[in-house]
């Protein structure tokens, strides 16, 4: 695995020499030949979070319709090395990356000066929840007493789980915590596991369409701290703060790629396919769907983060010993978003 990841970054480097060098040779030819100079474009890698998905539609909207053309934008769409995007937004490696708010504290309470913050919201609010089969009548949190819980084991995932169920007037020492990466959540759920921490657009709706009949327990609607950002575009405040304008019209040109996924989820669908032919055409289309109504929800600006839903989860974190303190509204703005 981490050969192979030192494969993609070196060829990530030479991808960058080589079109250095292209642009180089570009620059020189229309002038010897006496021929009106192309115009420059400026290159962006956007590493993502996890595979291509629905989360990511606006990217490749934006990519496929010019947009970010328009811009002067020449966008390279990367899958996330072992260490994931912020390593690379941090180190400069790509100029944007996909991460998510609780994953981010880390970041942001290191010891080490490291130059990330959040410069868009692609979901307006947190769509994860625990997913089980209707069957096994968990139709609240308690309900998860004496079942078999897929656990990540990580002490925020852990620490989340006990208070829902506890809100709901459970005993999560009831609780099996299972210790399993499930990748395959249809087949996981009919057999030896009740319940998985799910994204519902993505896995939630594969269930469905593999003809299950399930519960959706949303996070958010247990605790209200826990409707943070998931997912986030995260970028280099060094970066940013030496090229604002190419910031803006990153976010501009994604924007209207979001905003094109809202007004038409088919269309959108299709063009995801189109640009990653290996993802499942109908869950696409049925996901597309399910989110266009997710990206801006209530808000009328695409992208936008609210300060007190940002603070609020990160003040839970530390009031309940998961996370040094982070300053109220640090790690995130809202200057780069389109008007």
């Amino acid at each position: 695995m981490k050969k192979n990841i030192a494969k993609k970054l070196l060829g990530l480097g030479a991808a960058a020499v080589t079109a250095l060098s292209m642009t180089a040779c570009t620059q020189n030819t229309p002038e010897a030949q006496g021929e009106a100079e192309p115009a420059e474009m400026t290159d962006i890698t956007l590493v993502l979070d996890w595979t291509p998905n629905t989360n990511h539609t606006g990217f490749y909207v934006a990519q496929d319709q010019g947009y970010f053309a328009e811009e002067g934008l020449n966008v390279s769409i990367v899958q996330p090395p072992e260490d994931g995007a912020v390593a690379m937004v941090a180190s400069g490696q790509a100029q944007f990356g996909i991460d998510f708010q609780d994953y981010l504290p880390p970041v942001f309470t290191s010891e080490e000066d490291i130059p990330v913050e959040a410069v868009a919201a692609l979901i307006q609010h947190n769509t994860s929840g625990i997913i089980s089969l209707k069957e096994d009548g968990i139709d609240s949190p308690k309900g998860l007493e004496g079942m078999n819980y897929a656990t990540w084991d990580l002490p925020v995932e852990k620490a989340m789980m006990q208070n829902i169920v506890e809100a709901d007037g459970g005993d999560f020492s009831k609780v099996n915590m299972i210790p399993e990466y499930v990748e395959n959540e249809p087949a996981a759920l009919q057999q030896d596991i009740d319940a998985i921490w799910v994204y519902y657009a993505w896995a939630g709706i594969s269930c469905k369409q593999a003809g299950l009949d399930t519960n959706m327990i949303y996070f958010k609607d247990i605790t209200p701290e826990f409707d943070y950002y998931s997912p986030v575009i995260i970028s280099n405040t060094n970066w940013l703060s030496e090229n604002p304008e190419t910031a803006k019209a990153f976010l501009r040109a994604t924007a209207k790629g979001y905003e094109y996924a809202i007004a038409d989820p088919d269309s959108a669908a299709e063009i995801l396919c189109k640009q990653v032919p290996e993802l499942d055409a109908e869950l696409v289309k049925e996901s597309q769907n399910w989110l266009a109504d997710q990206y801006k929800a209530e808000v009328s600006q695409w992208g936008y983060i609210d300060q007190d839903r940002w603070d609020a989860f990160f003040t839970w974190l530390y009031e309940n010993g998961l996370s040094d303190e982070i300053p109220a509204g640090f790690g995130f703005t809202n200057e780069y978003l389109p008007e």
